[in-house]
């Protein structure tokens, strides 16, 4: 009997973490040989210079908010520096299966929102994300498809703006004496 009831235990412990598993959708930060919706390949890349950029994608929530997915991922190097290394990454309340709406940054600095140098994509859509939905088979994680490219921009330094500004105020009041 003692056996019995173990090996029921050992069962069901294993169907319920069987059943935990893939409860979150899965996509693959890739923005390389992507889909487009007539199932044309497509490539993604981002402008500038990414030597030492970091990209994130952000999932887009209900009135626009966005909900950082980690890891975050590196560009590759040489020829292929517009492309972002993939990365695998979760996408917390959202079933396996279904679309959500993504948004891609990319920086180089510490922080997206510190960075003198950063760029980020325009909201886009990715069906049929991957992980084990509810009862299903396995779907594998898909790229970025839908994403469009962008730039990285520098923005000047609030004071390199102000002293700009005083140039230019003092060219025109010297030009009019």
């Amino acid at each position: 009997m003692k056996k019995l009831l173990v090996t029921l235990t050992a069962v069901l412990v294993a169907s319920v973490s069987a059943m935990a598993q893939g409860t979150s959708a899965q996509i693959s930060i890739n923005n390389r040989n992507l889909t487009d919706a007539s199932g044309n390949t497509y490539q993604a890349p981002i402008n500038g210079d990414t030597t030492g950029a970091t990209a994130q994608l952000f999932l887009v929530g209900s009135g626009g908010a966005l909900t950082a997915l980690t890891p975050t991922t590196v560009f590759r190097i040489g020829a292929a520096a517009p492309y972002v290394s993939a990365q695998v990454v979760d996408v917390p309340g959202v079933t396996p299966g279904t679309s959500a709406q993504f948004v891609l940054k990319a920086w180089i600095g510490s922080d997206f929102d510190s960075a003198q140098t950063k760029g980020q994509s325009a909201p886009f859509t990715v069906s049929n994300l991957g992980g084990t939905p509810p009862g299903g088979l396995p779907i594998t994680p898909p790229s970025l498809n839908g994403l469009q490219s962008f730039d990285l921009v520098t923005t000047p330094e609030p004071s390199t703006i102000a002293l700009a500004a005083l140039g230019a105020a003092a060219f025109f009041i010297r030009r009019r004496k």
